[in-house]
């Protein structure tokens, strides 16, 4: 191997899984491998729904030791969520799930200090109930809030465990509904009217500053030799996926895919009108100066969760299945926060379909048809309303993450969009996650030469669409009846 190749850690944090791939990149190569992967399983405790943070911890260090020698390490995961730690650096207790119940009700009671409106003008952040901001006004009730000294968000929690060192990174920290996204800096205004001290948040960090060196203890443990440092890259999982979407220009809609789907656009600034924030779409930052626009949508959660009520089935042969049913039968909205919590999924498909008055799917093949034409139909209003409200056209929809293994959602997407879909890479967040590292240690340039080595490097599929653009209007105004 070229000694101008470099070897790279990408730690990768999923709400199900965690991974730690190894990147190494060279001046006209990209290789992707993965080290090391491991189970993120929730715990539920008589307080609620909790991360296990050590289990996560230590399976970051099995795979560093899986990883071998590498040149540099950086973490990225899901947003939202954070550890509190006392004056000694210690953590209280383990980080609440973004799925826990304690945030329910909340947000109105911030509204009713800050409007939404005027939340929304400031912020940029769309409405969801899980937000950091909901989840500190939640936790003001507990004995754990009033003892923290510090507050870090969960990549920058295990670069502490990983470094000794403390910071917060600007795409992550921009979930968090306390940063103003013109400025890239913390909303100090809405912080103050909250009676939220920012001071519990370490330094800003940009992707790309180092965040430290893996301490002397983490070394031995994962048997490599000093100094490895630790790069911030694009912390939250999104936005280093976004940094991977292989695209040409700005004329690009992506579609991140997994437990959640992120549709939107990449823009130089971000939309902050009473109609975008009417339509729940999300300005976080990105890479390089850029906004995140974007609408949450539940994505694969919705699969995930019937496949394991039904005792985890073959999904390829359920998808064959799938295929065969009629198309637009039965619709939900995917973005439907009454799908949020886990547990009887499929009884509660269906219970939306009737109460909707549309024909109950009952066969697993069938529901699964459902949720694959709703989630293409979400892909649809999100692509189309961001395009409008953002005064963004586009020409093609990138597809990153694990849905560009469901070709029968890629190509239900380019219908239901009536857009050339390109699908891939599968590991948009890992390989996002490199490129900030090598870009760090000067083997990559901006964002635009990074996109360029993807698609030189990178399998990637295009789907066309195949018209019937009236078949799913059709289903929009159905599903905007019911």
């Amino acid at each position: 191997m070229s000694a101008a190749v470099k070897s790279y850690a990408a730690v990768d944090l999923g709400a199900s899984s965690g991974r730690v791939m190894v990147g190494r990149v060279g001046p006209d190569s990209l290789e992707l491998t993965e080290a090391h992967r491991f189970v993120n399983r929730p715990v539920r405790v008589p307080e609620g729904l909790r991360w296990d943070a050590l289990g996560l911890y230590a399976g970051v260090l099995d795979g560093l030791r899986a990883a071998g020698q590498v040149d540099s390490v950086g973490i990225d995961s899901w947003a939202v969520d954070y550890g509190l730690l006392d004056a000694d650096g210690a953590l209280l207790g383990n980080p609440v799930h973004y799925r826990d119940s304690r945030t329910e009700g909340v947000a109105e009671k911030v509204w009713a200090t800050v409007p939404a409106r005027e939340l929304y003008a400031a912020t940029g952040l769309q409405y969801a109930p899980f937000n950091t901001l909901y989840q500190l006004t939640a936790a003001r009730a507990s004995a754990q809030l009033p003892h923290a000294k510090r507050l870090l968000l969960i990549p920058d929690l295990l670069t502490y465990w990983l470094t000794g060192e403390q910071g917060t990174e600007l795409t992550n920290a921009s979930t968090t509904q306390l940063i103003d996204p013109r400025t890239r800096d913390w909303s100090y205004g809405i912080a103050s009217r909250l009676g939220i001290d920012l001071g519990l948040f370490a330094p800003l960090r940009q992707p790309g500053d180092l965040a430290g060196v893996l301490r002397d203890e983490v070394l031995e443990e994962a048997g490599l030799t000093g100094p490895v440092p630790v790069t911030a890259v694009g912390s939250h999982d999104t936005a280093s996926a976004v940094a991977a979407v292989p695209a040409e220009g700005e004329r690009f809609a992506y579609i991140c895919t997994g437990t959640w789907s992120l549709a939107g656009l990449e823009l130089d600034a971000p939309v902050l009108s009473e109609e975008s924030r009417a339509a729940n779409f999300t300005n976080e930052l990105g890479l390089d100066g850029t906004v995140r626009y974007l609408r949450n949508i539940m994505g694969l959660w919705l699969l995930q969760e019937c496949v394991r009520a039904w005792g985890d089935p073959e999904l390829g042969a359920l998808l064959l299945d799938a295929a065969k049913v009629p198309a637009l039968r039965s619709v939900v909205d995917a973005g439907d926060s009454a799908f949020l919590a886990p547990g009887r999924m499929p009884e509660r498909i269906a219970e939306a379909c009737r109460a909707s008055g549309q024909p109950v799917p009952v066969s697993p093949a069938e529901i699964t048809r459902c949720i694959l034409d709703s989630l293409a139909l979400a892909h649809r209003r999100a692509v189309a309303e961001a395009q409008r409200l953002a005064d963004h056209p586009v020409d093609v929809v990138h597809v990153v993450g694990g849905g560009t293994r469901n070709a029968l959602l890629c190509q239900l997407t380019a219908d239901a969009c009536g857009l050339p879909v390109v699908a891939g890479p599968t590991e948009a967040a890992a390989l996002g996650n490199v490129l900030v590292q090598a870009r760090a240690h000067g083997l990559v340039g901006d964002l635009r030469d990074g996109r360029r080595l993807l698609t030189r490097t990178q399998p990637l599929t295009r789907y066309e669409p195949r018209g019937g653009a009236a078949r799913w209007s059709g289903a929009e105004a159905r599903l905007a009846r019911g």
